[in-house]
């Protein structure tokens, strides 16, 4: 019994994993403070006007905020709250609606920053600012992809085209609003791919940078609502590391009995 609680508390007793709470923090900040809602608005500039423009926006939304949260969960929770209702409502089909969000959600653990290769870089003694490097070309063109697949099924099934007129009549209003949202990115890997700060100081850099801006700047978010958002981010970090925990108790029970070599 001592042995598992050492076991569990063993796997997940890394400096690095620090990044996992602070960049579940960045995110939540970033949807309470309307962060996400103004890359929404900015993607709806680019890309909302072109048949099943609401599709494309989602997808470019996973694209941008996947670039700060590294979690498919964050995305998601973030993303999902916006833009399905807005789907559903605009004539999509609930179905659609829900899975082109999920299925976008995908690139947050593959575009810098990503919590799957912080963890995989700290396990392997791997260069975590390699992994990013790397995983930077394969997600813009896993998401190129399925801007492909959403614009052939948008002409199948004739969703409909955003009126985008008062988002243009905005445009330049809309950009500077979005500029703080789309920095933190560039802030992220521009950080960490120079050497400037480590993976774990690169979190901890986008959750303050998140929390001064919309507490203090934006004023987006009160201070009352802080507790809400620590324990939410709290709760989405605590079910990535226990699974991080469990799966190193299950990796070194096949190591002692043997089983690899068995098998």
């Amino acid at each position: 019994e001592h042995m598992l609680v050492q076991r569990l508390l063993g796997a997940i007793d890394s400096f690095v994993y620090l990044c996992i709470p602070f960049f579940m923090l960045a995110g939540a900040l970033m949807n309470y403070g309307g962060m996400s809602l103004k890359l929404v608005r900015f993607a709806q500039l680019v890309v909302g006007g072109v048949r099943g423009g609401l599709a494309h926006v989602n997808v470019l939304v996973s694209m941008l905020f996947g670039g700060v949260t590294g979690s498919a969960t964050a995305d998601t929770s973030a993303i999902g709250s916006i833009l399905i209702p807005a789907m559903v409502k605009d004539g999509y089909d609930p179905p659609f609606s829900s899975a082109i969000t999920a299925i976008s959600s995908t690139m947050g653990p593959i575009i810098p920053p990503s919590i799957v290769f912080v963890i995989y870089g700290s396990m392997t003694d791997v260069s975590i600012g390699a992994l990013f490097l790397a995983g930077l070309i394969p997600g813009i063109l896993l998401g190129i992809i399925q801007i492909l697949i959403v614009v052939r099924l948008a002409n199948k099934r004739n969703y409909p085209k955003s009126d985008t007129r008062q988002v243009r009549k905005k445009a330049l209003r809309i950009t500077i609003d979005a500029l703080p949202s789309l920095l933190m990115p560039l802030i992220i890997l521009g950080g960490i791919l120079t050497g400037f700060f480590t993976p774990t100081e690169a979190a901890s850099v986008a959750a303050v940078y998140a929390f001064v801006y919309c507490v203090f700047i934006a004023r987006t978010i009160k201070i009352r609502q802080l507790p809400k958002i620590f324990i939410e981010s709290g709760v989405m970090s605590a079910t990535v590391l226990i699974i991080m925990a469990c799966a190193g108790v299950f990796g070194w029970v096949l190591a002692a009995e043997n089983v690899p070599d068995k098998v």
